[in-house]
């Protein structure tokens, strides 16, 4: 399966390119180095930053398999009751957690099952912290199949962030906890509980992806 790493290393090579070329005209023209020591740092910066962004931690999932764990690392900017808009799963718990550029970005599967249907809807790019990004912005949503009732995830690209990442496919058994994607710089990750379970968080927790509990199954 494709990985954060392999996704890093599409913007690192250029970058080290880069870098290299500026290290090397300032070697043999020391007397360009206002200009080129300035661009050497720059780029030197950004990549140090693409790798701690592309970075991927192990995480520990909670034994009790009645959990429903975060499927990514950021802060939970919604808890509300509403229609699931792409399965037509009927009414559901929404859990929405915005990711900053400084979260790890890989989604993680909060449950364990199989992946149904992939829905697919382009769209725009608002800041995903905007009320209704959620509906008008570019957007992956996966139907998990579980052995209670069906589950709803939803990627959701945002200002900064342009990219959906699919690494899993229809058709595909997730354990709980395990990486089925990411999105590129600051985006929005939702996920739809069945009425029936118990949320565990609030709008302002910081949740970590994989071992963070959101919801309990009845």
């Amino acid at each position: 399966m494709p990985s954060a790493s392999k996704e890093a290393r599409r913007f690192l090579f250029p970058l080290h390119l880069i870098n290299v070329l500026l290290f090397i005209t300032t070697w043999f023209w020391p007397w360009v180095w206002p200009e080129t020591g300035s661009l050497f740092v720059l780029f030197l910066a950004l990549t140090f930053f693409i790798a701690y962004f592309f970075r991927d931690p192990e995480r520990a999932v909670p034994p009790d398999e009645n959990l429903i764990v975060s499927a990514a690392d950021g802060l939970v900017v919604s808890v509300e009751e509403m229609e699931e808009p792409d399965f037509q799963l009927g009414p559901m718990r929404r859990i929405a957690v915005f990711l900053s550029v400084f979260d790890v970005h890989v989604n993680r599967s909060p449950v364990a099952g199989q992946v149904k249907k992939t829905i697919y809807k382009p769209g725009e790019f608002l800041d995903v912290r905007h009320p209704e990004s959620s509906t008008r912005n570019e957007c992956l949503s996966w139907r998990l199949e579980t052995s209670r009732e069906p589950i709803a995830v939803r990627q959701i690209a945002g200002l900064v962030a342009r990219r959906i990442v699919p690494w899993a496919t229809e058709g595909a058994t997730l354990s709980r906890g395990e990486r089925f994607g990411m999105i590129r710089f600051g985006s929005r990750t939702e996920v739809f509980v069945p009425l029936t379970c118990t949320v565990l968080v609030k709008p302002g927790d910081r949740v970590a992806g994989a071992s963070t509990p959101i919801a309990r199954w009845p």
